[in-house]
């Protein structure tokens, strides 16, 4: 097991371009990020590098962010967009030496039962799509269940349905971003889940997060959680995609004292 610093979320008290000295100098030797497209791949391929941090992950483009759009895949009228959006995301990818790229669904109107039924079928139009054309690219395309009390509308929440839907597709490039943060919230437990799924092999990314408030996670719920991983064997990365309650550094105990200090090269804090 790896944990990745998520830069989005983390070191945000330095300029995102010094995010990756900062976590390489606290022991992390991996890093994603939700959009790097503010910035030329070619300059963070060089940063990253510098630090001797390894990039695993980015999202593809996802909307108008500010305005709260959460996604492309899911809505009918923008699968040109769509397209032209993993297009970007392949590019830095390359660069970056990414193999994973989540590709968030979208927000629908969940009152309105025909918007929903019309993207649910574009984003499986759209993910059939995407691996179908994506075959040649070293690259993992994946989806992620998001909880709605963050997202209000997002369209994929629920475990069970982000593994139904990609065992109904069964294409190799497709996968679930398992965001143990989002299951919590959703469904309220995860060791379970983790037992189902894990073993599926579709599960290739996670993330964790303290829940309720999607802080620094803690050891009551996250040292079981280490203890279930360690026992499943889960040997891929996990995402730290928290919001610090003060500084980045002053919350790093959590490694420690969840276990977690054991997937880390160096840990000094």
């Amino acid at each position: 097991m790896k944990l990745t610093a998520n830069l989005s979320w983390l070191y945000t008290e330095f300029d995102f371009k010094d995010r990756l000295d900062a976590c390489a100098q606290d022991g992390f030797r991996h890093a994603e990020c939700m959009f790097p497209y503010d910035y030329p791949a070619e300059l963070l391929r060089d940063k990253a590098l510098e630090a001797g941090v390894q990039w695993v992950l980015i999202n593809a483009p996802a909307g108008d962010w500010g305005k709260g759009e959460r996604g492309l895949a899911s809505s009918p009228s923008r699968r040109d967009e769509f397209k032209r959006s993993t297009e970007q995301a392949v590019n830095y990818a390359t660069a970056l030496g990414v193999r994973k790229v989540h590709v968030l669904a979208g927000v629908v109107n969940s009152n309105d039962e025909q918007s929903m039924r019309a993207a649910w079928n574009c984003y499986e139009k759209n993910l059939l799509w995407l691996a179908s054309t994506m075959k040649t690219e070293a690259i993992d395309w994946l989806i992620e269940p998001i909880n709605r009390f963050d997202v209000p509308g997002y369209l994929l929440s629920r475990q069970a349905d982000a593994h139904e839907l990609l065992s109904r597709l069964n294409q190799p490039n497709l996968g679930v971003q398992m965001d143990l943060y989002h299951c919590l919230r959703t469904e309220g437990e995860v060791l379970n889940a983790l037992s189902e799924y894990l073993p599926s092999g579709r599960v290739k990314h996670m993330q964790l997060a303290g829940a309720p408030n999607r802080d620094e996670p803690g050891a009551s719920e996250y040292a079981p959680v280490y203890a279930h991983l360690k026992m499943l064997g889960y040997n891929g990365h996990m995402g730290c995609e928290y919001r610090p309650k003060a500084g980045t550094r002053d919350g790093l105990g959590w490694i420690r004292s969840t276990g977690f200090s054991g997937t880390m090269e160096t840990f000094e804090t």
